[in-house]
């Protein structure tokens, strides 16, 4: 049935369907435990498509699984079926002061960033905002920091649009779609009422829903929803929260606001041990107007995230912090609720004296910890071990005693444990990792496991309180909820899915050992990549997400093939999946990773899988060699290009720049050389000579790139870059000094993917002394043409000399020298993505608001353009894959001036908007005097 259905999605999806073993593996993966391979992934692009293959499934009995992010911790959106992607496509938002509709593959915080300007959030606010979809986050039911339980998505739903098991659309915010489901589906909506009748007559089971989930509570379905409404439509909008996407398919959700307070203050204080911060907390909870997150770490975090903020020296165990934040919408009520939450507080003391920062970048550092803190303490983890993460519940009376009994229970059990969690809610984090491979530790864990039940059960809380159950949790539900509870989550799952075709194995689960089922394998692998624990966190701004692989993805085929590899005996099937991993290997984990290190950028333990590409490109014999010979004669290598560049300008005029790039891209689908984009760049032939000497002047250290490179026959202004600094530079009294050898001049960067034979190779190396001697030792300043060169040579050279991109040069030492005279229209800027990382971003920004008093519009969400360097000639699906968003944003503003300040990145910009875009120097000299 499966080659069936296979034959049949792949008529409407075409290479939108993945059978090959490498996908199933990297696109099965999730930030949990446990390890499902898909025996195919599926990614559609819209509800029609999602409707046809629900239709097949129901037609021939195949499981399916619908998946977001990928970041959820309890192995929900894991299947060894039939995988469907969701968060690829489905990204359409629709906002006001009031509402947000938005479809299920939008992430939260890109949700937050459209109602910024109504001052505005969704309620919700994980600590996976950033990476998780909206899908994911309502289907869970997460939480996080500040929402609680008044603000999560059961609190906050306005409408919900289900795909259910036979592909019927209900949509609850249309009063025909619910006529209509009403009419076709009435075994479904009167069972539901059915079920809400049965309830009601039951006062017992009544109280103690009411009860569990007047706390935070995702263990099972949403009960609650039969109790709190008896209307059929809120009933539907409230039972698909939590229900992890076992009912049907979210396709989209529509959320009332929350309040997006602009003045927000945030303490860090230290307490002697848990017992005098739970005290704080349990005080904490009666001012919920004016705290809005505390939460605490205990000592085994403090020492993990020492190095990563500043602490005082004097903390030891068993210390422990609580991190709170308070929030108004008026400065000084919010300096008035420091003073008395301060006073309030005196009956719990600190260590020290309480410290509150106003400062957004000291806040934003300290919340980074804080949600960093699973994958930092996964990458403390002893090899071979599995990372198992859990949150509980409890009433706020039964906290201490709570953390108390876990603590205690690692003890008994031989684990070592960090916790840490949203306090005001009682909601309780842990993380252990035992190592699953050794008998007596997994029995161990087994055991623990039901303790755990156990004692969180015995104090009236929850087992899980916004991770969702899962398989995790299945095993479990019916022993919190009892018997007779129970039987009315099976009832749920049998009206919505009769077949047991979605999700199966989340929530209901007959089998009680599947929580220790299933564990990833783990293999020990490089240092530099062994942290990893694939939570996902790097993905969001990869270039070539959705195109082959993600940061994460690729560490993990890497470390899978290390470990097949390892193995002493390979079964038929493991060598098959070996050889597969390895066949697709160059292209999907080295070739088409732009090497842009944005991952390490997000990853909190700043893991920049760019390395295994650097590794793998230093066993390439002919890489190898080409990069040497390259390093070796770089003023040849410059002229090569240049050569290069007039034979692409004589084939442009002669058969048309679109016929060109069309040739020369089906060129390149069969032998792998450059394209020749319609942007092209002319070869640069500007002769490089110094201006004397004078009081202010600057040393040029203008990149092999630009030195070759001259703009495209159609930009705005086709002077070469140089010509026009050196302008720039004479109105504001400035020499340009060039050093002597600048035709061999490079800044190593094209070489970072290779280890050259010796360092002498290295072309910057043979300029570090010369550089000293010409700025005299660092008085006179060095400035660089493109933002990717500058940011090596501030890391390579010598730290007495003064190094600035170009932008930041203008900014800081020129711009005072300028009349600029502004325009009156909108800009486009693209502020590429070594810019960002060495912090060059803002002397762009204010560059271009001084060119301009109309608006400046940038794409916040494409972090880097994917052409890095040469690949956008060799990979151009790697650029247009990392600017396809950025190409629609564009396409619906009346621009007509773009500017950036990297000469290649400009070159895939403009192939992909069609407008020119040029470094925003030529702007500021065309608008100088």
């Amino acid at each position: 049935m499966l080659k069936l259905f296979k034959k049949r999605c792949q008529e409407f999806l075409q290479d939108r369907l993945y059978d090959s073993y490498l996908y199933r593996f990297a696109y099965g993966l999730d930030a949990s435990c446990y390890r499902y391979i898909p025996k195919l992934v599926l990614k559609p692009k819209n509800e029609e498509e999602v409707q046809k293959i629900i239709i097949l499934s129901d037609k021939l009995n195949i499981p399916l699984t619908f998946k977001g992010s990928g970041t959820s911790l309890c192995g929900q959106a894991l299947s060894d079926s039939v995988l469907v992607l969701c968060v690829d496509n489905f990204k359409e938002i629709k906002a006001n002061e009031h509402s947000i509709w938005c479809e299920c593959g939008v992430i939260g915080s890109d949700a937050n960033e459209a109602l910024k300007p109504f001052g505005k959030k969704i309620g919700p606010d994980p600590a996976t905002i950033n990476n998780a979809s909206i899908g994911g986050i309502f289907s869970n039911n997460s939480s996080g920091m500040c929402c609680g339980v008044k603000q999560n998505s059961y609190q906050t739903i306005k409408s919900v649009r289900i795909i259910l098991n036979d592909g019927f659309i209900l949509d609850t915010s249309k009063e025909e779609s619910l006529k209509e489901f009403q009419s076709s589906h009435k075994n479904l909506a009167n069972g539901l009422l059915a079920l809400r009748e049965e309830l009601m007559q039951d006062p017992f089971l009544l109280k103690e829903i009411k009860r569990k989930f007047a706390i935070k509570n995702t263990t099972g379905y949403g009960l609650n929803s039969l109790c709190d409404f008896s209307d059929l439509r809120d009933i539907l909008n409230h039972i698909f929260i939590g229900a992890e996407g076992t009912l049907g398919f979210v396709s989209r959700v529509e959320y009332e606001t929350c309040e997006d307070y602009a003045f927000k203050a945030t303490g860090l204080l230290f307490y002697e041990n848990l017992n005098l911060a739970s005290k704080a907390v349990k005080i904490l909870s009666y001012y919920e107007d004016k705290v809005f997150a505390a939460e605490l770490m205990d000592w085994a975090c403090l020492d993990l995230t020492k190095g990563l903020c500043d602490m005082p020296s004097s903390l030891k165990s068993p210390n422990c912090a609580l991190l709170i934040e308070l929030q108004s919408d008026n400065e000084q009520e919010l300096l008035n609720n420091i003073v008395f939450i301060k006073n309030a507080l005196k009956d719990a003391p600190c260590l020290f004296e309480p410290d509150f920062s106003l400062d957004s970048t000291i806040q934003a550092k300290w919340w980074k910890i804080r949600k960093g803190l699973l994958p930092i303490s996964a990458s403390k983890r002893p090899k071979g071990s599995v990372v198992i993460t859990e949150d509980v519940c409890f009433e706020m009376d039964y906290f201490t005693k709570g953390i108390e009994n876990i603590s205690t229970l690692f003890t008994k059990h031989g684990f070592e444990g960090i916790i840490f969690g949203h306090a005001l809610s009682g909601n309780v984090h842990f993380i252990i990792t035992p190592l699953l491979d050794d008998k007596r530790q997994r029995l161990s864990f087994e055991k623990f496991m039901q303790d755990l039940v156990d004692l969180v059960i015995s104090l009236k809380g929850s087992i899980k309180a916004e991770h969702g159950t899962g398989r995790m949790m299945a095993a479990f539900v019916e022993q919190e909820w009892g018997e007779k509870a129970y039987k009315f989550h099976r009832k749920i799952k049998a009206l919505f899915d009769p077949k047991g075709l979605i999700n199966p194995g989340v929530i209901i689960n007959d089998d009680k050992e599947i929580h220790s089922k299933n564990f990833k394998p783990s293999h020990q692998i490089e240092d530099y990549l062994e942290a990893c624990m694939e939570c996902g966190f790097c993905e969001k701004y990869c270039p070539s997400k959705n195109l082959t692989l993600t940061p994460r993805q690729r560490i993990a085929v890497h470390r899978e093939i290390k470990r097949l590899k390892a193995l002493k005996q390979k079964s038929e099937g493991e060598e098959f999946e070996l050889s597969e991993l390895q066949k697709g290997y160059e292209y999907g984990v080295v070739k088409t990773c732009a090497s842009c290190s944005m991952c390490a950028s997000f990853c909190p333990l700043e893991i920049d899988s760019a390395k295994i590409a650097t590794a793998y490109n230093n066993q390439n014999a002919k890489g190898f060699f080409i990069a040497n010979y390259l390093a070796k004669n770089l003023d040849k290598s410059v002229k090569m290009a240049k050569f290069g560049l007039n034979l692409a300008q004589f084939g442009q005029k002669t058969l048309g720049k679109q016929t060109l790039k069309k040739l020369s891209l089906g060129l390149n689908q069969k032998f792998h050389t450059p394209i020749v984009p319609i942007f092209m760049p002319n070869a640069n032939h500007h002769a490089l000579n110094s201006s004397p000497k004078s009081e202010k002047s600057v040393i040029y250290l203008s990149s092999c790139l630009n030195r070759a490179f001259a703009p495209s026959s159609l930009a705005k202004d086709k002077r070469a870059l140089q010509e026009v600094f050196e302008s720039l530079c004479k109105k504001a009294d400035i020499s340009v000094l060039y050093p002597e050898n600048i035709t061999r001049f490079c800044c190593g960067k094209a070489f970072k993917n290779y280890t050259l034979k010796t360092p002498e190779l290295n072309p910057l190396n043979s300029f570090k002394d010369e550089l000293l001697t010409l700025s005299e030792n660092g008085k006179i300043p060095l400035v660089c043409d493109h933002s990717a060169c500058s940011a090596e040579l501030v890391s390579k050279l010598d730290k007495r000399l003064k190094i600035y991109d170009m932008s930041e040069f203008i900014e800081k030492e020129m711009l005072h020298k300028l009349n600029i005279k502004p325009l009156e229209e909108d800009l486009g800027l693209y502020v590429v993505c070594s810019a960002k990382k060495c912090g060059f971003d803002g002397s762009l920004r204010k560059l271009a608001q001084i060119c301009t008093k109309g608006k400046i519009y940038e794409h916040s969400q494409t972090h880097c353009c994917g052409f890095a360097g040469d690949k956008g000639f060799i990979k151009p699906e790697l650029n247009a894959n990392a600017l396809k968003d950025l190409k629609n944003y564009f396409a619906n503003l009346k621009i007509t001036r773009f500017y950036s300040s990297s000469s290649t990145c400009e070159i895939g910009l403009s192939d992909t908007t069609r407008h020119s875009w040029q470094h925003l120097i030529y702007l500021l000299d065309e608008l100088s005097d």
